[in-house]
């Protein structure tokens, strides 16, 4: 009953919190982790101790999967060369800088440092994600801080395997061993992704329940995980890769009616597991330092100076991958490579990963330095978070980069007399036709006429209401089909595409069934 209530009572705090950053427009991951750490540090409040299996089973795979759907798989296309470098590349810089610099600065032994360099090795998508959603960054600029969070997990995951078994028997690992590995999770992960993907497509092709639907989708990133994990690979890649999969789909495997109810379910257990996790974030820093063995007072600027190298490596790393991502593509940017350096922040799944760390070695005596890990990594993320979160939107309109809301205005605008213009382009044919009673083909051209000249005013007269419906929705079909075409063409952005689909699905519910 405890557990219980302390979960209730997390939620309303999150919830609350949360609330207020939107209401105060600072990024709800900064406060959320800031009010974990207030109400740490209020005396006699109990010590947090999470399981990592929590983090794991619970919380991530909804939010990766939510990550997933959200990544535009057209633009990861024109990224794919600059995310894999990224995704490789910087992982593996980043791991062998921090353990060199964590065996340097630290009292951690040798192999317990590169386990903290495996940790803190790659960007958390589900921060990245939270905190680049009030961000108008160009589409490729986006995509890109995006898909290399999310790609680079079977990475730094293979990289903290190999250094835990390092650390934990006091072994060597073999580069055939390591390649074997990655190939298992990323590999496996992938297979097991696609296939869930598969599946659910055919699931969901048969199925017209909303609440089916909504169970469904639930059900699906629980479903790629477990799977994936029992299989001893990845559950983070398979998540994502059916994510990404479904995400590029859905709109073909549901009506504008179930779209909508699935929209606002996972809206809500979004908002709630983001809130709650992140303020889990703030809560375990406390308990953790009250934990640290003498002679750890050195952890603050240990922490600080490793969240600055981590910073700098990425920016020098990601100069060169400019050129790829900006406007000209011929040579690197300043800017673009600081904004996205300092949109790549650390979150979650570091946490989760410190905190499955083993208590003991393989002889039954304990890990040495693991408690300092924990700490250092807690810190990191907290750093990264809080001082990285709330300073992101001022480096983003500072850098030129971030889009005027005149310009997502102006193509939303030209997009939408697009979609009204193939309406009325099918109207005339069925005119022609003369299949469809005139006074309703002209009753639906006057309410899309006066959407041209944004005249929101009902038309008047409600005869042939059945024949009316059938022909609006014909004419959303169509529109939904000229959407598509623009957005496959390279004419609108993931972001319009998705938000004009929404207004689409809004007008063929208010219309009732046909």
């Amino acid at each position: 009953m405890r557990a219980v209530g302390a979960v209730l009572l997390l939620v309303v705090l999150a919830t609350t919190v949360a609330t207020g950053a939107r209401r105060w427009r600072i990024p709800a991951p900064s406060l959320l982790v800031l009010a974990g750490l207030a109400v740490a540090l209020i005396p006699g409040a109990p010590a947090l101790h999470i399981a990592p299996e929590t983090i794991g089973l619970v919380v991530l795979p909804p939010l990766l999967y939510a990550s997933a759907e959200e990544l535009s798989l057209r633009d990861l296309r024109s990224v794919w060369r600059p995310v894999t470098v990224l995704a490789f590349g910087l992982v593996l810089a980043s791991a062998a800088l921090v353990g060199a610099l964590a065996a340097a600065l630290t009292p951690l032994p040798a192999a317990m440092a590169f386990v903290l360099g495996a940790v803190l090795a790659s960007t958390d998508p589900v921060a990245v994600t939270a905190l680049g959603r009030r961000l108008a960054l160009p589409g490729r600029v986006q995509v890109l801080v995006q898909a290399e969070s999310l790609f680079n997990d079977a990475t730094s995951l293979v990289l903290f395997r190999v250094a835990v078994t390092v650390a934990v028997a006091s072994g060597t690992v073999t580069w055939q061993a390591a390649g074997g590995q990655f190939a298992l999770l990323a590999g496996g992960g992938s297979a097991i992704g696609v296939a869930v993907a598969g599946a659910v497509t055919l699931i969901r092709r048969r199925t017209t329940d909303p609440v089916l639907e909504t169970v469904i989708a639930l059900v699906t990133p629980y479903g790629a995980y477990v799977l994936a994990e029992s299989a001893h690979t990845s559950g983070v890649t398979a998540v994502v890769v059916a994510g990404v999969l479904l995400g590029r789909s859905g709109h073909r495997l549901t009506d504008a009616r179930i779209r909508l109810q699935l929209h606002a379910v996972y809206a809500v257990v979004v908002f709630l597991l983001e809130s709650v996790v992140f303020s889990i974030v703030g809560l375990e820093l406390p308990t953790l330092v009250r934990e640290l063995p003498a002679g750890s007072g050195m952890w603050p600027l240990q922490a600080l100076v490793i969240a600055a190298t981590l910073i700098a490596l990425r920016v020098l790393w990601m100069l060169p991958l400019s050129a790829a991502v900006g406007p000209s593509r011929r040579r690197p940017s300043w800017r673009i490579a600081t904004v996205v350096s300092w949109a790549g922040t650390r979150g979650v799944m570091p946490l989760a990963a410190a905190l499955s760390i083993p208590l003991a070695a393989e002889d039954g005596s304990g890990l040495p330095g693991r408690a300092l890990v924990l700490v250092l990594t807690t810190a990191v993320v907290v750093f990264t978070l809080v001082v990285q979160g709330l300073s992101l939107a001022p480096v983003v309109n500072r850098s030129g980069l971030a889009l005027e809301p005149e310009h997502t205005a102006r193509e939303e605008e030209q997009a939408r007399k697009a979609l009204t213009r193939a309406g009325l382009a099918h109207l005339d044919q069925l005119a022609d036709l003369e299949t469809i009673p005139g006074h309703v083909v002209d009753r639906v051209r006057r309410g899309l006429e006066a959407k041209l000249e944004h005249d929101n005013e009902p038309v008047a007269g409600t005869p042939a209401l059945v024949v009316y419906r059938e022909l609006r929705h014909e004419v959303i079909a169509v529109q939904t089909t000229e959407l598509r075409r623009l957005y496959d063409d390279h004419r609108i952005s993931d972001t319009t595409r998705r938000q004009l689909q929404r207004d689409l699905d809004l007008e063929e519910t208010g219309l009732g069934t046909a």
